[in-house]
């Protein structure tokens, strides 16, 4: 998963064949190293057709999710796993390294409560089931820690790297965002090393999630802390600039970001890759 890449979500959230078209050739466009597919629907998704195009195109890719409301870990962990095995196997079947992001929960779940025992036992059994089959597939499996508007489990990096040590499995890993760390953490670069050892993927995310460098992430304390622990992995900026309804209702996402794909491809990755140049990330 190393080098630079981009969510889909820059493009498209809706992976069908027009959808990946458009962003794989978006990504190649403007040289990416891999591209981060939304899989909303992973049973829809005609994974040969995108293997064929990143074949194509020399692309790598990583695929992310949050689990539906049917199939919430916390209370339903049966539900969660066979959901995870879909996707995992949709993963694999795409040529894609991993699966991340809130696969121990949905995007929104909240019960209104500090999470229970009995919800973490939940989950870890998810995962560790999650694991074993992605292990079989060749997949790694990245646990996102996300903010607490939008989940209540996962929040802070600690949270993400205790439940993978938990968790045990050798393939799976800390996924961490930028803008979720500037909410959740006592200083974004603490994060980074209190997860050091299980880091493998990050979410280069403004603080209002439009375009990176105009916003409040202090990103010399992100990229130099990368650097400090020989950070080898995923970098991936996030922006959410086409979100369905049912997506930007989870995210909290209720006014445009940014003014439009072209101003966060133009100004905020030149802005990240000449950090990331910088810090000597890329």
């Amino acid at each position: 998963m190393q080098g630079f890449g981009v969510h889909t979500s820059m493009w498209t959230m809706n992976w069908d064949r027009a959808g990946a078209e458009k962003a794989i050739a978006g990504a190649v466009h403007y040289k990416m190293d891999f591209i981060e597919i939304a899989l909303l629907n992973a049973p829809a998704v005609d994974a040969r057709h995108t293997r064929e195009l990143l074949e194509k195109n020399k692309l790598r890719a990583v695929c992310s999710l949050g689990l539906p409301e049917h199939a919430w870990a916390s209370v339903r962990p049966d539900a969660a796993i066979e959901h995870l095995k879909i996707a995992i196997e949709k993963t694999a079947e795409m040529s894609a390294e991993a699966l991340s992001g809130v696969i121990f929960g949905g995007i929104g779940e909240r019960t209104g409560v500090p999470p229970t025992q009995g919800e973490y036992d939940n989950v870890a059994k998810v995962l560790d089931a999650a694991a074993k089959h992605a292990k079989k597939h060749g997949i790694q499996l990245g646990v996102e820690a996300v903010n607490r508007y939008e989940n209540h489990l996962i929040n802070s990096a600690q949270q993400a790297v205790d439940m993978v040590e938990r968790v045990g499995a050798d393939n799976i890993f800390v996924h961490l965002d930028t803008y979720h760390m500037n909410i959740e953490e006592k200083g974004a670069a603490n994060g980074i090393l209190i997860a050091r050892d299980h880091l493998k993927y990050i979410h280069l995310s403004e603080s209002d999630r439009g375009t990176p460098g105009y916003g409040n992430i202090p990103w010399d304390a992100i990229y130099a802390a990368l650097a400090a622990i020989g950070f080898k992995g995923g970098l991936a900026m996030e922006s959410f600039i086409n979100m369905p309804a049912e997506v930007a209702y989870g995210l909290a996402v209720w006014r445009p970001v940014a003014r439009d794909m072209e101003e966060v491809m133009g100004r905020g990755l030149p802005f990240l890759r000449n950090k990331a140049e910088q810090y000597g990330l890329i």
